[in-house]
């Protein structure tokens, strides 16, 4: 939808905005004041990023969405399985994509006790009824076959691929925002990863990257 830097909150709220309906973006708003609260009580999102909580967490996870086959978006993910977000800490990206896209089922998988607790009261606030919070460890979720699979800071790539392997088919897109490393960690991994991936432009920040497979 876009293919120029997102550098300012206004740019990145109609960046937003431009993926969901007026629903979407009364549940995004009140995602934010749920966030921002939360964030006094518990480190969700850093003190410094809130003043672009847009940019550098909204947008930054709508822009997934890029990367998803242009057949399904917009239209029912139904019998392609759920979008499985890995440590999605407060709901990023899992939880905006599930705002987003509610015909998406999406499942939130956070080990963190009050975490969990945030995720699934914003679950419940927001009626999203397509969104499932898992609140375990990766390794004792009973598996089931992906259409995506996301993480934004959940393990090192190969570590990742180890563990959602019960969760992933040949057809699993994977979308890993990996920030200004991207690049590199791609390129620290065995040959035969390196050449299921590539790194994409991370439309928030210019320096980083998104590991997205082939």
């Amino acid at each position: 939808m876009t293919t120029h830097h997102i550098a300012s909150e206004e740019e990145a709220r109609a960046y937003v905005a431009g993926w969901g309906d007026a629903l979407a973006n009364d549940r995004l708003e009140n995602f934010a004041r749920l966030l921002l609260e939360e964030n006094q009580q518990q480190n969700l999102i850093s003190k410094t990023s809130e003043d672009q909580l847009w940019v550098r967490h909204f947008a930054d996870s709508a822009q997934l969405l890029e990367h998803v086959p242009r057949e399904t978006n917009g239209h029912t993910a139904k019998g392609q399985g759920p979008w499985l977000d890995l440590g999605t800490g407060p709901g990023l990206p899992g939880l905006v994509i599930a705002i987003l896209r509610p015909e998406y089922e999406t499942v939130l998988v956070e080990s963190r006790g009050r975490r969990v607790e945030f995720l699934e009261k914003c679950v419940e606030q927001l009626d999203l009824k397509n969104c499932i919070v898992e609140g375990q460890r990766l390794e004792r979720v009973k598996p089931f076959e992906s259409w995506v699979i996301s993480a934004r800071a959940f393990a090192p790539l190969e570590k990742l691929l180890r563990l959602s392997a019960p969760f992933s088919t040949r057809a699993t897109r994977y979308l890993l925002p990996k920030g200004r490393s991207a690049a590199h960690e791609l390129e620290q991994t065995k040959s035969s990863i390196r050449k299921m991936f590539h790194v994409k432009h991370s439309l928030t920040d210019a320096e980083a990257g998104i590991i997205v497979s082939k």
